[in-house]
């Protein structure tokens, strides 16, 4: 079983920045993939970044320029720098990686960290 576990949301200005960070914990073989997600409300999660494990990236339009995604291997986390927010960028972020275990290889997700970005 692996467990990722998120942190750095919260309520920030407009124009203003977070970090969020995603650990992965577990015995773990291997990390593939790992990316953000969100899900505001009345929407349908959608894809804000991935990162390969050779670092190749890849973004959203709506995020692109102004969000970063970037990985520690040793760590086995994830991060998303989040600047210039815009209101329309609330949503509960979520973190997901493809992690190879005893078990396979299995897409695991994080609890979820909100962000809210006020006019």
């Amino acid at each position: 079983q692996v467990q990722l576990v998120e942190s750095g949301g919260g309520l920030v200005q407009a124009g203003g920045s977070l970090r969020l960070s995603c650990a992965a914990s577990g015995i773990i073989f291997s990390i593939n993939d790992m990316g953000w997600y969100r899900q505001a409300p009345g929407k349908q999660r959608e894809l804000v970044a991935t990162i390969t494990s050779g670092g190749s990236t890849n973004y959203a339009d709506s995020v692109k320029g102004r969000f970063t995604i970037s990985r520690d291997n040793a760590k086995n986390t994830v991060y998303l720098q989040m600047n210039s927010l815009k209101p329309e960028d609330t949503a509960v972020y979520y973190c997901n990686a493809d992690v190879r275990t005893i078990l396979g290889e299995h897409a695991y997700w994080g609890q979820g960290t909100q962000v809210t970005v006020s006019s």
